[in-house]
């Protein structure tokens, strides 16, 4: 099997790659634990100082891999969060190419960037109601971060879906670039050439001032163990074992 993450580093910028093309790039506990240790590589580099996570093919992220989910309990949704909460906890800037759709724990991968990129055919899709499982990882919080709350209730109560110009629009995205990767890289070349100590100094402090008093990734953590029992209890119920069931045929 090749590689579950590729790691591509130039410019002072690395470029990580979920790379399961064939399967959309749907996340497994190696695919997490591999994209993990790639942001961790990258946080460890003195010669890194951005990074931009995107996915291999047409997809960006298809969600968590069902058969993982199906048998997950707390502790293996923990492994599943693993690979984007590091992206969410890094150090550095983060920038997500968004090349495709972004569904479940996709979204929550592209969510946890600082900043996103969306491709002609992206789609940001929340798809856990449809599942019929609660959303986890920090979704609830992460998306009333990107968009507000209207909007994010939007998305994980009503179903909305959110195309390149829809993610412009309400502020999930920056831009829609032919090849987001491309477009990552010209903004990543910003801190690429600042003093790696002011990138790392500006980003915690940004952190510390969106709501002071508080770090966000404190938020984060409790937004995750807020999610993490409902989420598990859903995963248990009739309604998601129907649903995967249906998925498998």
């Amino acid at each position: 099997m090749a590689d579950s993450v590729l790691v591509e580093t130039s410019d002072r910028i690395a470029v990580i790659t979920v790379n399961d093309p064939d399967r959309r790039n749907a996340v497994t506990f190696e695919m997490s634990a591999a994209l993990r240790g790639a942001v961790e590589a990258a946080e460890a580099d003195p010669d890194v100082h951005a990074v931009v996570v995107t996915g291999a093919g047409k997809a960006f992220c298809a969600g968590a891999d069902l058969a993982a989910l199906g048998t997950a309990t707390e502790d293996g949704l923990r492994k599943i969060y693993d690979g984007f909460l590091a992206v969410a906890h890094c150090a550095l800037p983060t920038i997500a190419a968004v090349n495709g759709a972004a569904v479940g724990a996709g979204l929550n991968l592209a969510l946890a960037a600082d900043v996103r990129i969306a491709g002609p055919t992206a789609l940001f899709d929340p798809r856990f109601q449809k599942l019929g499982i609660h959303p986890g990882g920090g979704a609830t919080w992460m998306l009333q971060r990107a968009v507000g709350p209207e909007v994010a209730r939007a998305a994980l109560l009503f179903g909305m879906r959110f195309d390149a110009d829809a993610a412009v629009r309400h502020g999930l995205a920056l831009s829609i670039a032919d090849d987001p990767v491309a477009a990552a890289r010209e903004l990543a070349a910003g801190p690429a050439s600042a003093p790696r100590e002011v990138v790392l100094a500006t980003k915690a402090s940004m952190r510390a001032t969106a709501n002071p008093g508080v770090i966000d990734s404190d938020q984060h953590r409790a937004a995750v163990d807020i999610e993490l029992g409902p989420q598990a209890r859903s995963i248990e119920s009739p309604v998601f074992a129907a649903r995967l069931a249906a998925g498998r045929k």
